[in-house]
């Protein structure tokens, strides 16, 4: 191939190229053509079509940084076809990390001076695109001057530079104030878009800025009322609407300007009446409108009949044939049904009905917000929608359904009968998806319901003999069937249908949980402690529940071989103690340590530890003082026999410390110094707060050069968290060791967290400094952050 071949004809042979080694040895030739034209003087035009072949060749992926000089080179060339090309490539082979960009400084400020409006533009267009810090410095007082022009088309593409400007150096957008306010009288649509676009950014960031454009307000409002009620304009019209663009760039900034504060909001308030009842929702532009008015109506301290206006408009959304604006109506709604649960209420047919829908995304969202919008007066028929959801759902939502469907039932069961046979309905539904403390929670809330019991035992064993895969559910029935056989053997029940059932039948089923592959090491435990518990429940088959029993003892699961070898010693060794061991479980009380369906109970757990401490400190026997002289005359070290001190006999907590003043005192002060004080908590610290995500950070002190930090991350949100990691650097003479999270998943609500824990040797003992980067997947989506840790508690 010729080195001077036109562009079309490199692209046709790149394209033709049937291998990509073919393809590498094309571009390699004609790279190597271009380089020796570079350092060839052109002046006949062929650098700029050199650098137009180069720039194909970068979008194809492949090096083209040898052309970066070349662009700064065309850039301070007189012709504008050469400068066109030139500030494209800058835009594309320079940004601002690299010094070659800070060459084209001079142009850019000499360019912005240009007689010519499109050589400006070029020159506006680079600096918007790939300025520095420095750069926007350096040119940020030629960029106020432009705002300032006569020509709108230089008007409009400063404004969008001025943007980049404030992104860049925030401390400039006091420069750009007065002239953004000027813009906002403008009547060409351009420079109007760039000025609104150019004060939101100014408002976002400096809160001084967005009180002063406040004052604004009424102005912006005549303008949208202006766009809202104009005739057909063909320059601006899309679908029907007058410049929707315009339009959601104001609705955007009305909503910045309204938020928290009266005056604004009631400034603004007829206007969205106004664009929520005339804007026509049949097209997709009018539908964009009408989203950012609803959001703007939302944010704002609107009046009560606006919100309710938002809300329906939301719920037309949800019977659009688009998925996509279902989507944003959902998760529009879910904002809201906290603050304005009543009117959600109203479209609950419409959001239950989106839980049929084909796409994944909408139903993981109708299924949050079906689950937020179930209360006391709606728990029946919004549960028999949610568990035919669950049992048709795929794999994906059958946790988070499940999750939520335990909440539900446990804040709103209009009974206990109901509350159970809900979960059991779950559970044989989707046993294999819910989470751990599951089996537990139902156990507890058996056995608190004492006249249930023989129901939850029939019902339970029905669903063990029908289904044995499902391992939560096997896991609640074998713990039933232990604790409760005496009621399932003796068939009677008046809740339901009694099972007539024999001994054999009931040991039968439970050697089949044993003994079936299907059933985890967890869940023969549960089977062979129900076998062991119904030795003292039934007469005529303990020889067999023994046999059944010693067979494990050689088990090779270790857990379930020493389950089997104290209950054959409690066969042969202690079987005067066998009844009183395996009886009845006590009622496990409700505020008990721990978390119930997620959510934690700790608080509860506070309010009566002082009165269980005062119930046991009432109960405890007051022993009387001569025991303790009784004790010394043994020892030989006490002369005369003690008096009763009245503070032995006043608590049964400090029996040691009443004694002072005597030898025995001495000698039960020195058996109390053999008790180690134990260490102060290492104080923990949050480091990360966003998102409902929190990570604190504890340290502990191994040596002068040594520390163990632990992270602890937790999940205050409404939806679980999954595929949670931790990275962390450290400088390079501080040496790092991770150990093993204790897991990947942060369930919602704080039902539990994760620990990463971090060895941090430093021997040269610089200040110690780390960076964490949070990754995990929300609803679908994956988030990533950093946060940096200059502070170690507890050093």
């Amino acid at each position: 191939m010729s080195p001077s071949v036109p562009l079309q004809e490199m692209i046709r042979a790149i394209r033709s190229a049937r291998t990509q080694c073919e393809e590498r040895g094309v571009i390699q030739r004609e790279c190597a053509a271009i380089r020796a034209q570079f350092r060839q003087s052109d002046s006949n035009g062929g650098r700029s079509h050199n650098l137009a072949k180069l720039l194909y060749v970068h979008m194809l992926g492949y090096p083209a940084h040898f052309g970066q000089m070349e662009c700064v080179r065309m850039i301070a060339s007189p012709r504008y076809s050469e400068k066109r090309v030139g500030y494209l490539g800058a835009m594309m082979l320079l940004d601002e990390k690299q010094d070659a960009s800070l060459l084209i400084t001079n142009s850019i400020k000499n360019d912005l001076s240009h007689s010519n409006q499109y050589v400006q533009s070029l020159a506006l267009c680079t600096l918007a695109c790939m300025g520095s810090a420095e750069m926007c410095r350096d040119l940020a007082p030629e960029i106020n001057r432009l705002l300032r022009a006569s020509n709108s088309y230089i008007k409009k593409k400063a404004a969008l530079c001025a943007v980049h400007i404030v992104r860049k150096v925030q401390d400039l957008g006091e420069l750009f104030v007065p002239a953004a306010c000027s813009l906002l009288s403008e009547k060409n649509h351009g420079v109007l878009h760039g000025a609104v676009v150019l004060v939101t950014e100014l408002c976002e960031r400096n809160p001084e800025t967005l009180e002063r454009f406040r004052k604004s307000v009424p102005e912006l409002v005549q303008i949208m009322k202006g766009l809202v009620v104009s005739g057909y304009s063909p320059e601006h019209d899309v679908a029907g609407i007058s410049d929707p663009f315009l339009q959601v760039r104001i609705l955007r900034l009305l909503r910045i300007l309204g938020h928290n504060n009266e005056a604004a909001s009631d400034a603004m308030n007829d206007l969205l009446a106004q664009v929520a009842t005339n804007t026509d929702s049949t097209k997709t532009v009018g539908n964009a409108v009408l989203y950012e008015t609803v959001l703007t109506v939302l944010d704002i301290k609107s009046e009560s009949g606006l919100r309710v206006l938002a809300v329906n408009i939301l719920g037309r959304f949800l019977l659009n044939n688009d998925r996509n604006i279902r989507y944003i109506a959902m998760t529009s709604l879910q904002k809201i049904v906290v603050t304005d649960h009543n009117a959600v209420q109203r479209h609950r047919g419409t959001i239950v009905d989106c839980l049929k829908d084909q796409d994944a995304s909408v139903k993981r969202r109708a299924l949050e917000l079906s689950l937020a919008l179930v209360s006391a007066s709606n728990i029946r028929s919004m549960m028999k929608e949610l568990l035919l959801f669950l049992s048709s759902c795929s794999p994906e939502l059958k946790g988070q359904a499940a999750s939520g469907i335990f909440i539900a039932a446990e804040r709103y069961a209009p009974s206990k009968r109901w509350h159970i046979d809900t979960i059991l309905h779950v559970l044989t539904t989707a046993g294999g998806d819910v989470r751990d403390e599951t089996v537990p929670n139902l156990i507890q809330l058996i056995t608190n319901t004492s006249e249930l019991h023989c129901y939850t035992v029939h019902k339970l064993y029905r669903a063990l003999i029908t289904d044995i895969s499902q391992q939560p559910l096997v896991q609640v029935a074998c713990w039933c069937i232990g604790e409760y056989g005496d009621l399932l053997l003796r068939g009677e029940c008046q809740e339901t249908e009694p099972v007539q059932v024999t001994e054999d039948n009931v040991l039968d089923t439970l050697e089949t949980v044993l003994q079936s592959h299907m059933s985890s090491p967890s869940t023969r435990g549960f089977a062979l402690t129900a076998t062991m518990k119904l030795s003292t429940r039934i007469t005529d088959n303990v020889d067999r529940i023994r046999s059944i029993v010693s067979i494990y003892g050689s088990c090779i699961d270790v857990e379930l071989q020493q389950r089997a070898v104290e209950y054959n010693a409690l066969f042969k060794k202690y079987d005067h103690m066998r009844a009183a061991v395996l009886e009845r479980m006590p009622v496990i009380e409700k505020n008990s340590p721990g978390y119930t369906n997620g959510e934690s109970t700790g608080g509860a757990v506070k309010e009566t530890m002082p009165a269980k401490v005062k119930q046991g400190e009432a109960l405890l026997p007051q022993q009387p003082a001569n025991q303790v002289c009784d004790l010394l005359d043994l020892l030989g070290s006490s002369e005369e026999p003690l008096k009763p001190d009245p503070a032995v006999n006043s608590t049964a907590t400090t029996p040691a410390t009443g004694t002072a003043g005597s030898a025995g005192g001495d000698l039960l002060d020195l058996l109390g110094d053999l008790e180690p004080t134990p260490p102060p908590p290492a104080p923990t610290v949050t480091v990360y707060d966003k998102d409902g995500v929190t990570l604190t950070i504890s340290c502990e002190k191994q040596s002068d050069c040594s520390l163990t930090a632990t992270l602890t991350a937790s999940n205050s949100t409404h939806a679980d968290i999954r595929g949670f990691t931790l990275q962390a650097a450290v400088p390079k003479s501080v040496q790092l060791h991770m150990k093993a999270p204790s897991g990947d998943s942060l369930p919602a609500r704080g039902a539990a967290g994760v620990t990463q824990m971090v060895v941090l040797n430093n021997p040269n003992k610089v200040n110690l400094k780390m960076r964490v980067r949070i990754s995990y997947t929300r609803q679908g989506s994956t988030i990533q952050d950093t946060v940096q840790i200059d502070t170690f508690p507890g050093l």
